[in-house]
């Protein structure tokens, strides 16, 4: 029992993080429509932003991060929107697609040969200790991310409901057209979504990079588990992409354990294949009609 409790929590702490890259798919895609593939690019990114401003400015840990975040929602959401998404949305869906994977491979290649093509070490913000909880012991660090990973979503989740912009925001997601009408600034909200969908990514990069060190081929994993979150929670609700997240985590950290870890990756796309038959729109998500 102590070991299941110990899977769980795991796969809690890394199901946080895939929900904050989660959220992000929804967001862009509840926004403007945009799919990117770029996703767990940009959660690999930050991290490098922060090495470099440690080894390169000489920074402490605490303001390289905060240098990581701010980059982050120049280069990852300002810079994004305005070079890639603006022009390219208007030739439709899949060109800003394609564009979005090719994104994906400049960052991955870049970091590569700019910076190194070995994992490097990243520190955390919590000391790696075990503590136990219910007779069971459990890693510090890990409590730590969760939390802080649960509160970011809480904090967002508070934005979004809870103060104008965040309603303004849910507005043009609905339907931009009537937001406009009433006197929404359309433009701005969506420029909004990129931005919190930058800082998210950075958090998210934070956490999970003394889990996995920082090395440039991170985004593969993350950002498909992050986009089979998005899809099995609902692709079109924030409060599914949360418990998308989370579930793939735990179901991918159990998998590794009782099924096989060669094959860990193979239980959250056979979940996904399910709920793409049997509920397409999602555990969470709502059924939407698009005129083509």
């Amino acid at each position: 029992m102590g070991e299941f409790i110990q899977l769980v929590v795991t796969g809690l702490t890394t199901g946080a993080i895939y929900a904050l890259a989660a959220i992000g798919f929804t967001l862009l895609w509840q926004t403007s429509q945009t799919i990117n593939f770029a996703q767990g690019e940009f959660v690999m990114l930050p991290a490098f932003f922060a090495l470099a401003a440690m080894n390169v400015l000489g920074l402490p840990f605490s303001l390289a991060a905060l240098v990581a975040i701010a980059l982050s929602v120049l280069v990852l959401g300002v810079v994004f929107k305005t070079v890639v998404v603006d022009p390219l949305i208007r030739q439709g869906v899949l060109p800003l697609v394609i564009s979005t994977i090719a994104v994906a491979l400049l960052l991955k290649d870049g970091v590569k040969e700019v910076y190194s093509a070995e994992a490097q070490p990243f520190p955390s913000f919590v000391p790696d200790t075990v503590v136990t909880v219910l007779g069971t012991p459990v890693s510090l660090s890990q409590l730590g991310v969760l939390a802080v990973a649960l509160a970011v979503i809480a904090a967002l989740q508070g934005f979004l409901g809870g103060t104008r912009t965040g309603r303004q925001m849910q507005a043009t997601a609905q339907n931009p057209t009537v937001a406009r009408i009433l006197g929404v600034p359309v433009e701005r909200m969506v420029m909004y979504t990129f931005v919190i969908n930058a800082t998210l990514a950075a958090v998210a990069s934070l956490l999970i990079s003394p889990i996995y060190l920082a090395k440039f081929s991170n985004g593969e994993h993350l950002g498909l588990a992050a986009f089979v979150a998005a899809i099995v929670g609902g692709f079109n609700q924030v409060r599914g992409a949360i418990a998308g997240g989370l579930l793939v985590g735990v179901v991918d950290n159990l998998a590794a354990a009782y099924v096989s870890a060669a094959y860990r990756q193979a239980v959250p796309l056979a979940l996904l294949v399910l709920i793409i038959l049997f509920r397409p729109q999602g555990l969470l998500g709502r059924r939407e009609e698009r005129a083509v």
